[in-house]
Parts: structure tokens; C-alpha cells; sequence
């Protein structure tokens, strides 16, 4: 017999054998399972419905993906991910007493169609599918009222995010402050999503559809606070996370983070690729109304003035019907809106808003803005071709215009494409290049030439003595420098005690076995090959700790732990080859399934290339390796000898440390590779042409829970 939570109530079920549903004798609710193979995922199970009953929906979902990446067949962890999506709460009914859920979360698109939706019926038994559906439909209709309520709401310039009240119910000082801006802003003309001024007259009701209204409508949120803790407070998070993932979606939207008497860098990491404001700094207010007055006031076509401007051959046999389509369309159901726009053009074929809005159904669109976004290309489209026909100047203008941005995009790809063939030809010609000094050199050393090199020197592994590397790893260790002490005492190999030595400042420093961790320390967590000396197995990584938040710990490798292969590299880390290497050749090798427990999805956002990557391990971005390290020891790293013998990843003499250092590989600088040269210069990868013979080295990171 198993023990569950319920999920709706937290109460304890006790699961008998292979029951797939069960019924909560404390709520009365019938509800599925997951599957319970082990205690693990069990547990797993528990601590994420722990935070998506408290609305943390985004923690949740981690958790919930990290159980299908190990089993991609479990039902109830794809229904799960839908209840987060549409951040489903269970209230309990005052007549019945029964659990029913409420939606927090509304989205565009109908639950019917969501893919988690289907994968859950896809692989659910016969009972739980009956419940999937069920529980689908109800969200379905609750979620068509919030929409129909959401669409009478004027849409909004500003949406202020700030938390109300403290845990003693006291106003906050966030709220004083969201009270002076909106009221600066109102004054201004703008229109202004203020809770506790916009939501007074809706006591009683249900608030997410007018959030729902303000966070699709508003150009501009800002998101202000006087402490960590209330910008993280669940509520607020729900709201700018939300508005997070419209801007991911493309939407045309700016978030501005504004904090006061707090440290910046105690921001949510989410917040690390934007520009936050200080409101202590004089002017800032000011500055702050010009920056809002040049986005909100920027032109857009909004859904009103498409059909304002699109209506040729609209009258009352068609009004309905153009409004039906609409609304399908909305919903995502883009056969239904085709059925509708086609039923319009049975009573009026010139109505250029029926063209448009199956060309919005062909490109799965909910609104006409959303063709901006659109990457693939609709100007062979029929349907494009009679929306410009019959329709008038404005939308003739609108269409046309998205047409010639995407055929200039389609031109600078094809730009893009010659030029990577210019570079291939040059690098074909450098390789030759290279190919023909090194027999050069063979034939110069055969002759017994030697060249002497000044400047920097290049030291081979093989040169290195076990007592040096033992009298090294030593000075380290009586200068408190455990990283660098296990990595020398790793090298050292036998000589000595120096296994022993390794071993001993391993276990006192491993993950979890820290207290009061901190930016600086060495922590040891992971195996990887290390010495060369595949009899003995792999050493375990050492890491430093670069930050501290939230009970999670950012670390990146003391030292480079392997190499990057030519066929590896790109300019872009989304479409690299080694980031699909960290996150599953390094991460299955190098941990244990218990410590993959403790890794984070981190989701990254390099603003240079404005894209999005979900990482488990990763490489750090020039603006991180700025922040976290420039100026710093940690600056530096060696390369292992399993990664100078492997990868050829050379030792250099360097003055500036009194020791060596190898080169080792960023994820972005600008629009492209970083890294970090031998002299703790951080530059382009491209800019770097002393590569020849030399690969480049690699630091994985990644974000650890503490506890």
C-alpha cells in the first residue's frame, strides 16, 4: 500500500496495488493517479502538487517535465502540466463541498486543444481519460466565460505588478509607490491596470478575466518592489511571468522591473536580461513616463481596427457570422473559424474580412497582429491574394507591409547563408594552411631546427612531474584554495597520499554536506573523467560557487573538464552542438539519477540573439562571466589531463597568475561564441585566431538545489 497527497486538498490517500483513480475520503473527490513506481517519483509527485495547490505553478511545472523526461508515457504528469498552464486552483463548493476547479491562468487557446491535453489521453487508461475529459470540458466552459468577459474590457497602456499586502494583511510599501505611479501615469493620458483601484467595483466577482484583459492588452508592465521576497511573492510572479511568456510568444511588449532600498543582483534571475530602474534615483519618475509614452504610443494594428478597417461587404446577414469566426479563431479552433468565414463568402465573396480571417486560420493566428509574427511566408497564399484585393487601403497597407519584412528576412537569410559559405571556403583554406606548416615543421624538426618561441609558453601534460603537482596542490591547500588543491592532488596521481588527500577535502565539501554556502566556496558533486586513467574510474567534479538565491546555488567546474569539437560549434548557442552535448551526453554521464534531482532547468535569455533555451547545464554568457568573475581567480581555469591528452586543450604560462591557464568556451558574447582566453580576456570565438591546433576547453554550469 502507497501513500499519495491528494491533489486537490493535500489529504492522504493509501493507494492499493495498481488503482489508477481513487477517491479523497477527506474532499469526496475522484481524481487520477500518477504512476508510483518507486518512492521517488512519488515524492517527486507530492512536492509538485504541493506547489501547484500554493499557485506556484511555474515550480511545478519542472518538476512535472523532469518526471516525463524520465518517463514520457505517465498520463497524469502531462494533465498536470495542462492544470498549471491554465493555473487550475480546486476551491471547495459552499453547497456541495466538492472540490471544483477555477482557472488562473486563461489562455487563448482552448484546453481541447493543448498538447499535454492529448498526450494525457493518449497514454491514460479507460477511467482516468473518462475524467481528463470531464474535467477538460468544465475548464473549457469556464474558460469561454472569462474570454467573453475579457473581450469587453478597453484594452490597457500599463499594467502595474506589485504585491498589496505583507503576511500580517499591512499594506506594503509597494502598494504606496504603485499608487503614486498610477497616478502619474493617469494624469499623462495613459490607461492604467492598477489592482487596487481597477478591481474595487468587481468585488464579488471573479478577477482573472480582467487581469486576463490588462496582461494581453498592456504595452508596458512594470513590476516594482522593495524586496526580494515580494517580487517572488506567488501572485505577483503569476502575474509577471504571465506577461513574460507573452513576450516570449512575440508579442510586442516591454517589462520594466523597478526596485527601491534593495540590492539589484537580488532581482529574479528572470530579470537578468532586462534594464531595472531604481526609484530612489532622482529623475525617475520622469524617465520613466518617457520611456512608457515611446512604447505604449508606438502604432499597432489592434483587432478592433482590422475589423473597423476589413468590413467591406458586412451587413447584418454576415455581422454574426464574421463575429462567430472570430471568436473561433480566438479560441484556436481554426476549422471551425474556416467553416464560419467560408459561410460568410457564400452570401458575399468580396468580404475582405473573411479572406483575412482564414488567412489567420491557415497561419493557426487568434488575431490579425499576430501575422507580424508569423515566420513562414503567406504572400502565395490565396487567401492573401483576396484579403489585398477586396480589402481597403489600410488593410491592403498592414498586409503588404508584413509581406515585405518577411521577404527582406528571406533575403538577409540567404545573405546569411553566402556569407557562412565564404567562411567555410576560408576556414577549408586556413586548415590547408595549417596542414602545410605542420609538415613543415616536421621537416624542420627532422633536421634537427629548433625554433625558439618568446612570450608565451606552451606546456604539454606530459612534461608535468607527480612531486610537482603534489607541492602545488599543497600551497593550495594551506592557502584555504580547496578547488584547486583537489584538481593538483587529482594530477598528482598516486605520488604520496595524494588520493587520499583528494578524497579527504572531497567529502567534507560535498553538496549538501555545506552549511551556510556561499559565493566563493568549492563544493564537489558529480564524476567525471579526470586523471586519464580510465582503471581507477572517474574523479569527482570540483565546482565554485558563483551565487546563492532562493535556496539554489549557481556553480561552474573549477576546471576544464573537456573539449569542444569543430563539428560542435555555432554561432549560436540554440543550434550548438555542444549544448545539446552538456544537457545529454555530460549531464547522463557525469550524475547519478539522485543528484539529476538537484540539477534545475534553468530557462536562459541571451537579449543579443533574443532567444530562449531551457538548459540543465550550460555554459555561462559573457555578461555572467563579467558579473561573476571578471577580476577573479576563478577567472583562470586548467584543463584536466583527461582533456589535454583528448581534446588537446593546452596549458599556457601565464604572468598575470603566476601559474597557467587554459582557453575555455561562453555560450554568447554579442551575437556569437564567447570565451575566455588564456590571459582572462573575454572576446568573440571568431575574433580569436590563434586557435591552429588548440581546442577550445569547457566549464559546464548550472543551478543546484540546496537543500
Amino acid at each position: 500500500m502507497r501513500i499519495f497527497k491528494c491533489k486537490m486538498c493535500g489529504g492522504t490517500l493509501e493507494i492499493n496495488g495498481n488503482e489508477t483513480v481513487a477517491t479523497c475520503e477527506y474532499c469526496g473527490t475522484q481524481q487520477t493517479l500518477p504512476k508510483l513506481d518507486d518512492e521517488r517519483r512519488a515524492n517527486l509527485y507530492d512536492r509538485a502538487n504541493h506547489f501547484r495547490r500554493n499557485n506556484e505553478y511555474d515550480k511545478a511545472m519542472g518538476i512535472y517535465e523532469q518526471i516525463l523526461n524520465e518517463d514520457s508515457t505517465d498520463s497524469e504528469a502531462y494533465w498536470s502540466l495542462v492544470l498549471c498552464r491554465y493555473g487550475i486552483e480546486y476551491v471547495e463548493d459552499p453547497i456541495t463541498h466538492k472540490r471544483v476547479p477555477t482557472v488562473n491562468r486563461a489562455q487563448y487557446t482552448s484546453v481541447f486543444d493543448d498538447d499535454n491535453y492529448k498526450s494525457a489521453l493518449q497514454h491514460a487508461d479507460i477511467l482516468q481519460k473518462s475524467i481528463y475529459e470531464a474535467e477538460a470540458a468544465e475548464i473549457n466552459n469556464i474558460q469561454k466565460g472569462i474570454l467573453a468577459i475579457s473581450q469587453k474590457e478597453e484594452p490597457f497602456d500599463v499594467f502595474i505588478c506589485y504585491k498589496e499586502t505583507d503576511n500580517a494583511g499591512r499594506r506594503t510599501p509597494d502598494s504606496v509607490l504603485a499608487n503614486d505611479l498610477y497616478h502619474q501615469l493617469t494624469q499623462e493620458g495613459f490607461k492604467v491596470f492598477f489592482a487596487r483601484i481597477t478591481l474595487e467595483d468587481k468585488l464579488g466577482q471573479e478577477y482573472e478575466p480582467y487581469i486576463f484583459a490588462a496582461l494581453n492588452s498592456a504595452k508596458v508592465m512594470v513590476v516594482l518592489g522593495t524586496k526580494p521576497e515580494y517580487f517572488n511573492a506567488v501572485w505577483v510572479k503569476n502575474e509577471w511571468s504571465r506577461y513574460l511568456a507573452l513576450i516570449k510568444q512575440g508579442q510586442k511588449k516591454m517589462l520594466i522591473p523597478a526596485y527601491k532600498d534593495m540590492d539589484p543582483y537580488d532581482l529574479p534571475e528572470e530579470f537578468s536580461h532586462l534594464q531595472a530602474q531604481d526609484m530612489s534615483k532622482l529623475g525617475f519618475m520622469q524617465d520613466l513616463i518617457r520611456g512608457i509614452k515611446k512604447i505604449a504610443q508606438e502604432k499597432t494594428l489592434k483587432t478592433g481596427d482590422a475589423k473597423e478597417t476589413n468590413s467591406a461587404g458586412r451587413d447584418a446577414k454576415t455581422e454574426p457570422l464574421i463575429k462567430r469566426a472570430f471568436m473561433f479563431l480566438e479560441d484556436g479552433e481554426w476549422a471551425n473559424a474556416d467553416e464560419y468565414c467560408e459561410k460568410v463568402l457564400d452570401i458575399n465573396p468580396e468580404c475582405a474580412e473573411a479572406y483575412l480571417g482564414k488567412l489567420m486560420a491557415e497561419m493557426n493566428v487568434n488575431k490579425p497582429e499576430g501575422l507580424k509574427n508569423v515566420t513562414k511566408r503567406f504572400d502565395g497564399s490565396n487567401n492573401y491574394s483576396k484579403a489585398v484585393r477586396f480589402g481597403d487601403d489600410k488593410l491592403k497597407e498592414y498586409l503588404k507591409g508584413i509581406v515585405k519584412r518577411q521577404q527582406k528576412k528571406t533575403e538577409d537569410n540567404l545573405k546569411l547563408m553566402q556569407d557562412e559559405k565564404k567562411k567555410q571556403r576560408k576556414e577549408k583554406k586556413k586548415r590547408l594552411i595549417i596542414l602545410v606548416s605542420i609538415f613543415l615543421s616536421i621537416i624542420l624538426v627532422f633536421f634537427g631546427y629548433v625554433v625558439g618561441m618568446a612570450g608565451v609558453q606552451t606546456i604539454k601534460y606530459n612534461k608535468y612531474h607527480k612531486e610537482e603537482k603534489y607541492s602545488e596542490a599543497m600551497e593550495y591547500l594551506k592557502k584555504d584554495n580547496l578547488a584547486d588543491a583537489y584538481d593538483s592532488f587529482i594530477e598528482a596521481k598516486r605520488y604520496k597520499d595524494s588520493r587520499e588527500q583528494a578524497n579527504k577535502i572531497c567529502e567534507a565539501n560535498r553538496l549538501g554536506n555545506v552549511k551556510n554556502l556561499k559565493a566563493g566556496d568549492a563544493v564537489f558533486f558529480g564524476s567525471y573523467e579526470q586523471d586519464n586513467k580510465d582503471s581507477n574510474g572517474p574523479e569527482t567534479i570540483a565546482w565554485n560557487v558563483l551565487d546563492v538565491k532562493n535556496g539554489k546555488a549557481l556553480l561552474i567546474s573549477n576546471a576544464v573538464l573537456d573539449g569542444c569539437e569543430e563539428d560542435q560549434m555555432s554561432d549560436y548557442w540554440n543550434e550548438c552542438g555542444l549544448r545539446t552535448w552538456l544537457s545529454e551526453v555530460f549531464y547522463n554521464s557525469a550524475f547519478t539519477e539522485q543528484e539529476k534531482a538537484r540539477i534545475n532547468t534553468t530557462t536562459l535569455y541571451d537579449s543579443d540573439i533574443d532567444v530562449y533555451t531551457e538548459d540543465n547545464v550550460f555554459l555561462l554568457s559573457a555578461k555572467e562571466a563579467y558579473k561573476y568573475l571578471y577580476g577573479n581567480k576563478e577567472l583562470f581555469a586548467q584543463a584536466t589531463h583527461y582533456a589535454g591528452v583528448k581534446k588537446n586543450i593546452l596549458l599556457h604560462g601565464n604572468s598575470d597568475i603566476d601559474g597557467l591557464a587554459s582557453i575555455w568556451l561562453l555560450r554568447t558574447y554579442g551575437t556569437t561564441l564567447g570565451l575566455v582566453n588564456d590571459h582572462g580576456e573575454i572576446m568573440a570565438s571568431n575574433d580569436y585566431y590563434e586557435r591552429n591546433e588548440e581546442g577550445y576547453g569547457v566549464r559546464p554550469a548550472m543551478w543546484v538545489s540546496i537543500q
